[in-house]
């Protein structure tokens, strides 16, 4: 089991008070303590940290850790210049980026971002694939692609990643289209359902979807993006989760719960809810912790880092 953390990269979760440069120096402190990987995600409707450029510092900062996006939106960025700029934070974190890609939640939490970016709303999903499928064919040396969608006839050289191939690309979302899809070509799979068991049926799917395309089962990752709050007070622990959420995205903890994983508890309690996951068949949490501020940042994230042995040995138990 890998745990890794979702770095507080928007000032909404941050603090507008504080200095961001000092998201190195979390990054680093979850790589002590025992974290698999780091995550951040991407969006231009709040203020952050731009998920790449976060990614970049967090290269030459920190040796072991897995660098990772949850989830990265390719629609904001041109497709040969995101090719570009993965491949180069491959080779500079020595080929430990792993890439989760979405193509944006409908309502006001996707469709002004492609307003934004001038690219249609339609077809989002094919345009998605189409990204993806390009940026492999660069990373493998590609000097043309012809899809439905993206087409270029003179690709200039491109940057080659530290891995051949590229880094493991996953894919978000949970609707049968999703799990197809992520059977047939992503190497990973990062849902957030609320409940564990929508978790392993749709496990079960992609592998029932990888199998039909010849790929095998162990070679995508099914991984869990979940939000999490670690307290002995169970309504001081609410109370904080729904101002996270609140925060976050301008809704209610209760609204939060029915569209997301979320767990929050003692640290017995907290165990028991990620176990259920792992015997669903997740083996790498992304965990986004339910804090507002640095400091209430660093405190939950010490107090989950005493749980990761616990959880290590609960998941190989249950394989």
């Amino acid at each position: 089991m890998d745990i890794g953390v979702l770095l507080p990269t928007g000032t909404a979760q941050w603090g507008t008070t504080e200095d961001p440069r000092a998201l190195v120096a979390f990054g680093r402190s979850a790589e002590q303590a025992g974290f698999s990987s780091l995550f951040v995600n991407d969006s231009l409707l709040t203020p952050r940290v731009e998920a790449l450029t976060m990614l970049a510092a967090l290269a030459s900062a920190t040796e072991t850790v897995t660098l990772g996006t949850a989830a990265l939106l390719p629609f904001l960025r041109r497709p040969v210049q995101a090719a570009q700029a993965l491949a180069s934070l491959d080779l500079l974190s020595g080929g430990r980026l792993t890439v989760a890609v979405g193509a944006g939640f409908p309502g006001r939490f996707g469709r002004p971002l492609y307003t934004l970016s001038e690219v249609p709303w339609e077809r989002r999903f094919a345009r998605l694939d189409e990204t993806v499928a390009l940026w492999r064919a660069l990373w493998t040396g590609a000097d043309s692609f012809h899809g439905e969608i993206l087409r270029y006839d003179d690709l200039p050289p491109a940057t080659r990643p530290c891995r051949p191939g590229g880094p493991p690309i996953w894919l978000g979302g949970a609707t049968p289209a999703a799990l197809a899809r992520t059977g047939r070509m992503y190497d990973g799979w990062l849902p957030y359902p609320p409940d564990p068991a929508d978790y392993a049926s749709g496990l079960l799917r992609i592998r029932s979807a990888a199998a039909d395309a010849h790929r095998r089962a162990e070679d995508i990752t099914p991984a869990l993006f979940v939000s999490l709050r670690l307290d002995d007070d169970p309504a001081a622990g609410h109370r904080a989760l729904d101002d996270y959420a609140r925060a976050t995205y301008g809704m209610p903890l209760e609204d939060l719960r029915r569209i997301q994983a979320v767990v929050t508890g003692s640290a017995d309690e907290v165990l028991d809810q990620l176990t259920r996951y792992a015997t669903a068949g997740a083996r790498h949490l992304v965990v986004r912790l339910g804090a507002l501020g640095r400091s209430a940042q660093q405190d939950q994230l010490e107090r989950l880092a005493d749980l990761i042995p616990a959880l290590r040995e609960r998941a190989r138990t249950r394989t």
